[in-house]
């Protein structure tokens, strides 16, 4: 995995925090509407994965994901590129939101690459 700063790791984890924080309230709201939660709670899964590999990674914390489940998380989160890169694209210049979607995308790419790491050395 390539060189990433200390700020950079914690920037990382805490768009994955937020994302997540996100997801499980919006979850929460489609749940008590009774809307469909399938993508949604796969999406979940896949960020909980993402960040739990990150910490792996850096923090040596252990994780108890299958390959099978990397794989999937690894898919869900490449899934995610187009949008977050769409949106990046449309933000206004120099607003907090496409400095928040900077941070995602750079923190789920990160993720990706640790997932690939992992697959790789199974």
């Amino acid at each position: 995995m390539e060189n990433v700063s200390e700020e950079e790791k914690l920037l990382s984890i805490q768009a994955f925090q937020s994302t997540i924080r996100k997801s499980e309230n919006a979850l929460t709201n489609l749940t008590q509407k009774g809307n469909n939660t399938t993508l949604l709670n796969k999406r979940l899964n896949a960020l909980n994965i993402g960040l739990a590999m990150l910490e792996t990674v850096w923090n040596q914390e252990a994780h108890q994901y299958t390959k099978e489940e990397l794989a999937e998380a690894r898919n869900v989160l490449n899934g995610l590129f187009p949008s977050l890169e769409n949106s990046y694209s449309k933000s206004k210049a120099g607003s907090p939101q496409k400095t928040l979607l900077r941070r995602r995308i750079k923190a789920f790419e990160l993720a990706v690459q640790a997932m690939d790491d992992h697959l790789a050395n199974k």
